[in-house]
């Protein structure tokens, strides 16, 4: 498998492995994390070559940029790819979300102040606000970019209605939405038009809350956002696990796990061009990088395919 992708239209090369960080220091998405593993985690990826790291405002709120800014100042800038993203805004107890053109510059702002940087490689607006035009929301970004504050543009959790706003005077560079083997609309419309406009897409939740990964059975139970989660209940549940088992001749054939697998499938898919799956431990940094020596065959490629049609 090819090792160094590229992000969108421009000269962003990264591994193809990258690692989303909202368990380190998202501490309002994870109860009980310890931020200094989180931060080995940052440093297990760094030290791999795993040159793409994603994290967002919202991660903590705040302290994921701050526990990976921390850790950055230990690398050279240039070796590092940095995504974060931006739009909700705190109004008292509520959360809305904001993508007026002065919000989306303050943001950027704060961003990288958390996480002691210069600029920003790629700024996601996080999720789309009911009135912002979306070209005008991009628009500011672009002046950003000019400025050398951050290097490319992304939106997060758009439409394809609202992706192709956005994208109207040609300069976002990637987009990312939810998208696992279980959940493929992103088919139907939305990798069509990225693959077209040459706009990366970058899938979030691989693994299906941890489904894909393969490391379930039907006797496991959730206390957690995943036991109203109707993949995890019930017959549901039976059926999505048998489905995850066809995957592992596959996987036991080629010396690897199930993960490696699904993580293969995808950056073989239109447009995607990195995954980033996360990790709350440093072991698993390393074992995702086995993916990079998966090569699926066509027959592989359209086996997985049905499996999960």
């Amino acid at each position: 498998m090819e090792k160094n992708a590229r992000l969108g239209k421009y000269d962003l090369y990264i591994n193809p492995i990258g690692l989303g960080t909202n368990a380190v220091g998202g501490h309002n998405i994870y109860p009980n994390l310890d931020e200094e593993a989180g931060k080995d985690v940052v440093r297990t990826a760094l030290n791999h070559g795993m040159n793409f790291l994603d994290t967002a405002f919202i991660y903590g709120p705040e302290r994921s940029e701050e526990l990976v800014g921390e850790v950055m100042k230990e690398y050279k800038r240039e070796d590092t790819i940095l995504a974060t993203k931006g739009a909700h805004q705190f109004k008292g107890e509520d959360v809305v979300f904001n993508n007026s053109p002065d919000f989306l510059k303050k943001s950027v702002e704060n961003s990288l102040q958390r996480l002691r940087t210069d600029y920003i490689d790629l700024f996601y607006i996080h999720f789309p606000d009911e009135s912002t035009p979306k070209d005008e929301a991009v628009g500011a970004l672009k002046e950003l970019k000019d400025e050398g504050k951050i290097r490319s543009i992304g939106v997060s959790n758009f439409s394809v209605d609202q992706l192709k706003e956005a994208d109207k005077d040609g300069y976002v560079d990637v987009i990312q939405g939810e998208y696992n083997l279980f959940k493929r609309e992103a088919e139907k419309e939305m990798l069509p038009y990225t693959a077209e406009n040459q706009i990366s897409f970058i899938p979030y939740f691989p693994f299906a809350s941890g489904l894909l990964a393969g490391k379930y059975n039907e006797n496991t139970t959730f206390d957690d956002f995943r036991a109203k989660n109707p993949l995890f209940q019930g017959e549901n549940f039976k059926r999505n696990l048998e489905k995850v088992e066809q995957l592992r001749p596959i996987a036991k054939e080629k010396n690897v796990g199930i993960p490696h697998i699904v993580l293969a499938w995808y950056l073989n898919q239109p447009s995607i061009d990195a995954v980033i799956p996360g990790a709350k431990r440093t072991e698993q940094v390393v074992d995702n990088l086995k993916t990079l020596d998966v090569g699926l065959s066509d027959k592989e490629i359209s086996k997985v395919n049905k499996i999960f049609s």
